[in-house]
């Protein structure tokens, strides 16, 4: 069987499939719809019979199928996964060419329906492969023995390599979000390690030598002990409202400039003060994990404020200089006990001081002339990608 050169009517059709799958490409989210639409686009442009779409499992052992035009039910149930070296599929995957032969030829283990043997003579399998690894097939049934024309192979040949490359992207989008997922509650776990763990272990041990000073009959140094648990506790219920108020306020998807505007004008309610965002970088280019931990620091500098400064007017503000992002976090409140030397070691400072180490940077906290406390982080910014 030689292949034909394509009418000028088909040609024109090869290039509105195109033009589509351009604009499918850019827009469709759904990867196996897109698999379907073009299955019914091949179909009708090789006036096959029927068509199938299978893609390969996550075991790599195996090719499910995505879904099937024409062909009966009990035939797709039946070849719902088939072995990734089956019949003609299998030839496909091995040589990463497209395929074509006699159906009963080469599957007639597989294929035992009396509508294929009746129907179709002749089955395609084109592959859907990416970066020389096949990630799925198309098959066709054609009624007769006759080619698909250069012109129509051609187009096939082309879909498919992007198809694959859309499954390849889809694949890598999925282990992303696992990723982010896994990476999230890592985070999650270090913050109850570092915060709410820590205090609720204080708190323990002052249980313990509670319980000896009642032992003892040592009134005086029980109420003691029962007031560091009672601060312990009281501690414990602040750091558990922080951690969900953290975890609810989720970073803006448009970025870090936006989430921080949303951040500052939900904080100006809240804390009943005049809060300020200024943007001096302008073009902020940070990865995603670089945005969560500056959101957070910021976050924790403007939930301790409200919490302890008693402030009138905040002013948040981020710039870029000589390679260097700055995040300046100042207020007018009543300053830190005995200035900059009073600066403790609470839990959530400790987390700020971690998150901006993740960030190859650096955070002070001082006092400003003028009263009040700055806040400052200081991290490389990185050339963009």
């Amino acid at each position: 069987m030689q292949a034909q050169t394509a009418p000028a009517g088909t040609q024109a059709a090869a290039l509105e499939v195109l033009a589509e799958f351009a604009s499918s490409m850019s827009s469709d989210s759904n990867v196996e719809q897109m698999l379907m639409r073009f299955l019914e686009i091949m179909v009708r442009l090789s006036g096959a019979k029927a068509g199938a779409v299978r893609v390969l499992t996550t075991d790599g052992g195996h090719l499910r199928t995505v879904g099937s035009i024409g062909l009966p039910d009990a035939l797709v149930e039946k070849e719902r996964f088939v072995p990734l070296e089956c019949g003609i599929c299998g030839q496909a995957t091995i040589s990463q060419h497209t395929q074509s032969n006699q159906v009963l030829t080469v599957c007639q283990k597989q294929v035992r329906h009396m509508y294929v043997a009746n129907q179709c003579k002749t089955i395609y399998a084109v592959p859907l492969r990416h970066k020389g690894k096949v990630l799925g097939v198309y098959n066709l049934f054609m009624a007769g023995e006759h080619c698909l024309t250069q012109d129509v192979r051609y187009l096939f040949n082309s879909i498919s390599e992007h198809l694959g490359m859309a499954l390849e992207n889809a694949r890598l989008t999925r282990e992303n979000m696992r990723i982010s997922l896994m990476n999230e509650r890592t985070m999650l776990a270090n913050q109850i390690h570092d915060s709410l763990a820590q205090t609720l272990a204080y708190a323990k041990m002052r249980l313990s030598v509670l319980n000896e000073a009642i032992a003892d009959g040592e009134q005086e140094r029980a109420n003691r002990y029962l007031g560091d648990v009672e601060e312990a506790v009281d501690m414990a219920y602040a750091e558990i409202r922080n951690l969900i108020t953290q975890f609810r306020d989720r970073i803006d998807p448009r970025g870090l400039v936006f989430a921080l505007q949303e951040m500052v004008a939900s904080f100006r309610k809240k804390a009943n003060a005049d809060v300020d965002f200024l943007n001096v970088a302008q073009e902020v280019e940070l990865t995603p994990e670089e945005e969560v931990q500056v959101f957070h620091i910021i976050q924790e500098a403007l939930y301790n404020i409200s919490k302890h400064a008693r402030a009138r007017h905040v002013i948040v503000t981020l710039d870029l200089h000589e390679g260097q992002y700055i995040a300046n976090v100042a207020d007018d409140g009543v300053g830190l006990p005995g200035g900059a030397s009073g600066v403790g070691k609470s839990f959530g400072l400790t987390i700020m001081r971690e998150r901006a180490a993740k960030l190859n940077g650096e955070l002070t906290i001082e006092s400003r002339p003028a009263g009040g406390t700055l806040v400052r982080l200081t991290f490389p910014a990185h050339p963009p990608a």
